[in-house]
């Protein structure tokens, strides 16, 4: 399979450390840089061009940014497969053009559930639309590299130095692993919350997810 040089890239971050870096370098490259809210006013404040959203969709982030990457534009940006005749046909039609790059870490619902908020609060830190790009962008890792780890950056960097812009088949795949990783691990944390309001010990459905501390020496195990 032909690899694409990364042209077009989205971030929304809610952990923000390493953008003005990641941002730095992939407009070096040359690379558009999609963005929102808090994301944005970053990179641009480290002098990163940076395109909001709302204006490559023509559509407003609505709802108090409930509804902002939920769009066609960018949804379809990202499940594009390249060289399908079909799929750039509906490109050309609806004007969509393709993102090749997402980076995107969720709103803390973890943090914020373990000290102690609100209910109204944790549910305001239910992210919907991040896990969304993520999923997107893992399903069509072929053509997307999906970033969901700040500690990612230099190496996508690193990949991109070594493939004229682009990044490996097997870097992608791993990145998706990755992502779908954390969004499987954040709804686990999100349906063990609301069993612990609901006061379910044993739910009907109970979702685990856990994160490698430490790799084991040889007779450890």
């Amino acid at each position: 399979m032909p690899e694409y040089p990364i042209k077009r890239a989205l971030i929304s971050v809610s952990d923000k450390t390493g953008l003005e870096d990641f941002g730095r370098a992939l407009a070096d490259k040359g690379v558009e840089i999609l963005s929102t809210g808090g994301s944005a006013k970053a990179l641009r404040n480290a002098g990163v061009p940076v395109v909001e959203v709302s204006d490559f969709t023509g559509f407003p982030e609505i709802m108090g940014g409930r509804v902002k990457t939920l769009q066609a534009t960018i949804h379809g940006g990202l499940l594009a497969v390249r060289g399908n005749a079909e799929h750039e046909a509906a490109m050309d039609e609806h004007g969509i053009k393709p993102i090749d790059l997402l980076a995107v870490n969720l709103y803390p619902f973890e943090a914020t559930a373990a000290g102690g908020a609100d209910f109204d609060t944790c549910i305001e830190n239910v992210d919907i639309g991040g896990p969304a790009l993520i999923r997107a962008s893992a399903k069509n890792h072929a053509f997307v590299t999906v970033v969901v780890d700040p500690a990612d950056y230099a190496t996508v960097i690193k990949e991109m130095n070594a493939n004229a812009g682009a990044t490996s088949d097997d870097f992608r795949r791993r990145l998706a692993a990755k992502a779908y990783g954390r969004t499987g691990a954040y709804d686990a944390a999100i349906s063990a919350w609301f069993a612990g309001q609901l006061g379910e010990t044993f739910p009907s459905r109970a979702v685990f997810g856990g994160e490698l501390k430490q790799t084991l020496r040889y007779g450890e195990n």
